[in-house]
């Protein structure tokens, strides 16, 4: 396998398979508890989204361009909530109006946050059920409509075979901050290949109460098992089910675009994704952004309109953002362009999306997507401006950054992997 890459003044290790060679079988995955802020020869964060050494090579330390605008970028600031979390790689609310943030642990954990303290008891432990290193782990979770009255969430993890499924729990009788491990329900299982990585991770329910269910290719350099492109199989995808209508496990939404189609998986909402490790819904458009982590030498943000019936293909393995992935087989018809990519120039590897600013705290911050690089560690922001989407560096920050997510006021935060602290942006 490949060496470190030099990211900037940092020399990170990264070592799960997905940017580098695929030729060793046998490679041992790290625990993913990594060395915070690595001076220059020592090993820095493992990437939960995207580790090792894929293709060999290094890129030039020379920082992406910014797009002219007539707009006027925010200085934003991070300003520090809390701190004593392990690993954060999901931040999520409830909707029910209660303050709560959710900040799910990558050992097996939801943590709550409430008034900015950290309360002790977590939502849910199951960490005896979780494969918790490199890119696996307990990945993300989603709340239903009408919780916590309904009783029960999702979550996305990989289990002890080094599988992926979604399974719900069932809070414990008559509280609504502790849930019961033993009331685990299996609704969708990945069975995964032994690469490990490209994992995907992220649940939501969108603006038509659907869950929706970003998965990643499969993993190893390439996408080996052409499952991006591959309609037959749930890898590479966003999906889009129905768990709340009582139907067990799931119901297919009629409207799904490939329903009835031959050699077409019914619950696919969109494809041709390498490893979409974290996807958004504007609460205010309904748009949903997809930030899918790149192999050489790009990452990208996919931006499908609200009004949009499902069936995009944005391109992986044809294409690596805007650019021909394959050279002779570049068929680009019927494949939908990102709204933005940037490339591994300045010491980038691996995007982290983030989330729309619809708060009202700091209205210069409104309309923006907010997205970082876990290696430079660069905060950007995304925005259409006069037809067009722009996107502008705001921070270079010191935060391993591997999630962003919002409060049920729309607020925005973002959680350091490595020191476990949650920070709220502000202008």
């Amino acid at each position: 396998m490949n060496t470190n890459r030099k990211i900037g003044i940092y020399a990170l290790l990264i070592i799960t398979l997905v940017l580098g060679s695929c030729s060793d079988p046998a490679v041992e995955f790290p625990e993913s508890t990594p060395i915070s802020d690595a001076a220059p020869g020592e090993t820095a964060a493992a990437d939960p989204k995207e580790t090792a050494d894929d293709v060999p090579g290094e890129t030039e330390d020379i920082i992406p361009e910014e797009t002219e605008a007539p707009f006027s970028w925010p200085g934003i600031k991070l300003h520090p909530i809390t701190e004593g979390l392990e690993n954060p790689v999901h931040i999520t609310h409830a909707g029910d109006g209660n303050g709560r943030i959710y900040v799910v642990e990558q050992a097996g954990r939801i943590r709550i946050i409430q008034g900015g303290a950290l309360l002790g008891t977590p939502l849910l432990d199951i960490s005896d059920r979780v494969w918790h290193k490199g890119e696996q782990g307990l990945l993300s979770a989603a709340f239903p409509p009408g919780y916590p009255e309904v009783g029960h969430f999702y979550v996305y993890y990989t289990n002890l075979a080094g599988d992926n499924l979604v399974a719900r729990f069932s809070l414990l009788p008559g509280v609504d901050d502790q849930a019961d491990p033993a009331s685990e329900l299996l609704t969708i299982y990945f069975e995964h290949p032994e690469k490990r990585n490209h994992n995907g991770g992220q649940i939501a329910f969108g603006p038509d109460n659907y869950l929706y269910i970003g998965t990643g290719d499969g993993g190893g350099a390439n996408d080996p098992y052409e499952n991006g492109q591959n309609p037959g199989t749930l890898l590479g995808k966003i999906l889009r089910i129905d768990v709340e209508s009582g139907v067990t496990p799931y119901a297919i939404p009629g409207d799904n675009p490939f329903v009835g189609k031959e050699g077409y998986r019914d619950e696919i909402w969109a494809l041709g994704l390498r490893n979409p490790w974290r996807f958004s819904f504007d609460r205010e458009s309904g748009d949903l952004y997809i930030a899918d982590v790149g192999q050489k030498d790009y990452e990208e943000v996919n931006v499908q309109p609200a009004g949009s019936p499902g069936g995009e293909n944005y391109g992986w393995n044809i294409m690596e953002g805007n650019h021909c992935f394959k050279a002779l087989l570049c068929d680009q018809n019927g494949l939908t362009a990102p709204a933005a990519e940037y490339s591994h120039k300045g010491g980038n590897c691996s995007i982290t999306g983030g989330v729309v600013y619809r708060g009202s705290a700091y209205p210069a911050l409104e309309g923006i997507y907010f997205l970082s690089d876990f290696c430079s560690r660069q905060i950007w922001g995304l925005k259409a401006l006069e037809g067009n989407w722009v996107l502008a560096p705001l921070l270079g920050s010191d935060q391993v950054i591997a999630t962003f997510g919002e409060d049920g006021a729309g607020e925005v935060y973002l959680a350091d992997y490595i020191t476990g602290v949650l920070y709220q942006i502000i202008y």
